[in-house]
């Protein structure tokens, strides 16, 4: 089973997906280390110190790498961490962060206060959330806002063993909208 796990930059993916891969040892792709390792992206964003992925590419590359994960007898699941992730994937968890909480964040890692507010103000109006809804058959929804990785780690293995297990109806917590931070816009 493929699995999204997206969001804001600095909402905890990386670190939930970490925690995820030596706990339950599900197998991770760190979709950004991917794009910039095999340079499956168009060009480089000086200006916001990134690149733009070419998501052609990462699609056409994806598959091969997803069926040589999968042929392991004991994994089930295969996360794809990334704020790309909903992109690709038809069932996605969107982690989210209060936006003041983000700023602080996003300002602990040495982010440019253009790119702090940037993203502060994508978490306000649910862009990850709205593109999830777009692109995917199946969004869930957690709120990291003053909570562990562990905490948040525990949330993304219920909502993917209840999936596994086909008990989806346990699932309504995880149910997206219910977050709003519009009045956090300045």
């Amino acid at each position: 089973m493929l699995i999204g796990l997206t969001g804001t930059p600095g909402t905890g993916k990386t670190s939930v997906s970490k925690l995820l891969e030596k706990k339950r040892q599900w197998k991770i792709i760190h979709l950004n280390e991917l794009i910039k390792e095999e340079h499956l992206y168009t060009e480089v964003d000086e200006k916001r110190d990134s690149v733009v992925a070419d998501m052609e590419l990462v699609r056409s590359r994806l598959p091969e790498l997803i069926n040589e994960m999968e042929k392991e007898p004991a994994n089930k699941v295969v996360i794809l961490e990334s704020h790309l992730a909903h992109y690709i994937t038809d069932i996605v968890i969107v982690l989210r962060a209060y936006p003041p909480e983000l700023k602080k964040r996003l300002e602990k890692r040495g982010y440019s206060e253009e790119k702090v507010n940037e993203n502060a103000e994508a978490e306000s109006i649910d862009l990850i959330l709205a593109e999830a809804f777009e692109w995917c058959d199946k969004v869930f929804e957690i709120n990291t806002t003053g909570r562990t990785a562990e905490e948040t780690a525990g949330d993304v293995e219920k909502i993917i063993d209840s999936l596994l297990s086909g008990k989806e109806e346990q699932l309504q917590e995880y149910g997206p909208g219910s977050l709003d931070w519009i009045d956090s816009v300045p």
